[in-house]
């Protein structure tokens, strides 16, 4: 089977397309056709050396995908080849791939209502939205929820989970992404180039995916034990932002993905119930990996970018 993968750290130029064994299924185990895998911006910090997560390469990237059962281990009750699933994966063994080996509990069945590029764009960038605001935040009819990033991988699913809970939704982007973010469910729109949504007020919830200055500024938004939840992971110390939020009575959640079988049955229930669609701007063939990554570099990604075989 075909794999991206990469020798060194370094720009998109380093990954290069490898021929490997194809994996069988042990104990728990399955393996999984690839239809067609997410990119997300953790993959070019990975490739970049920006994050050390999985050591020195080789390995190969990519923490979600879509596809089809292809065959089962041992002790595996939930699946059988020819299933249709989306899931999570951990590299070093990613996405970026024909074929993936994963446990069970990292996969559900695909949503029937959506293909296998939209389902791919779904796991990673979906479950931060879904364990953020659902989870953590238990958000609830009525308060007033502040996206930043909106238009973004998380920030445009983020919107469509919180209006599903009944939440007022007010996003953070650039004028010329507003009209996508009101056709998602959008109530108030932000432009951050032109206007300072630090004087937004009266928020119960803030999910913050820019990081850097935004968490201070955004305290000011929130009503008391209001709750701001960086899903960023890393970057900056955080620490200055946690001690004013507990100086001012809010709460401050530094949210790291835990990626759970119950969340992810729970996101392709609103899938399957039409209140959350995930938006792909880009679709490109596996090969071109290096060119999705120039793209989710930019910053400037209207939903997700989606490879395909």
């Amino acid at each position: 089977m075909r794999t991206i993968t990469q020798q060194s750290i370094g720009g998109p130029e380093v990954l290069e397309v490898a021929e490997t064994d194809r994996p069988r299924p042990s104990s728990g185990e399955v393996l999984v056709r690839v239809r067609a895998t997410g990119v997300n911006p953790a993959d070019w910090k990975v490739r970049s050396g920006h994050v050390r997560w999985f050591g020195e390469p080789p390995f190969v990237l990519g923490h979600e995908f879509s596809g089809v059962v292809a065959g089962v281990g041992p002790e595996v009750t939930a699946f059988r080849a020819g299933d249709e699933v989306f899931g999570w994966v951990t590299p070093p063994h990613g996405s970026y791939a024909d074929y993936v080996l994963v446990p069970q509990t990292s996969l559900a069945a695909k949503p029937a209502n959506i293909d296998h590029v939209h389902a791919a764009a779904l796991p990673i960038a979906g479950l931060t939205a879904y364990q953020a605001l659902v989870d953590i935040a238990q958000v609830r009819p009525g308060q007033r929820v502040l996206v930043h990033g909106a238009a973004g991988g998380v920030g445009h699913l983020a919107v469509q989970v919180a209006k599903a809970r009944g939440a007022h939704v007010i996003g953070t982007a650039r004028a010329a992404k507003h009209d996508f973010l009101r056709q998602l469910g959008a109530d108030e729109l932000i432009d951050y180039t032109t206007t300072d949504f630090a004087n937004t007020r009266h928020v119960d919830v803030v999910l913050d995916t820019i990081s850097n200055d935004y968490g201070p500024r955004s305290l000011r938004t929130l009503n008391p034990g209001g709750i701001l939840i960086d899903v960023v992971g890393v970057g900056i110390d955080r620490t200055a932002v946690k001690e004013r939020a507990e100086a001012s009575g809010l709460r401050f959640v530094e949210y790291y993905l835990e990626p759970t079988p119950a969340d992810l049955a729970g996101l392709a229930g609103l899938v399957a119930r039409g209140d959350l669609r995930p938006a792909v701007q880009e679709t490109l063939p596996l090969t071109e990996a290096a060119k999705a990554h120039e793209l989710s570099e930019t910053g400037r990604v209207r939903g997700k970018i989606v490879l395909v075989p």
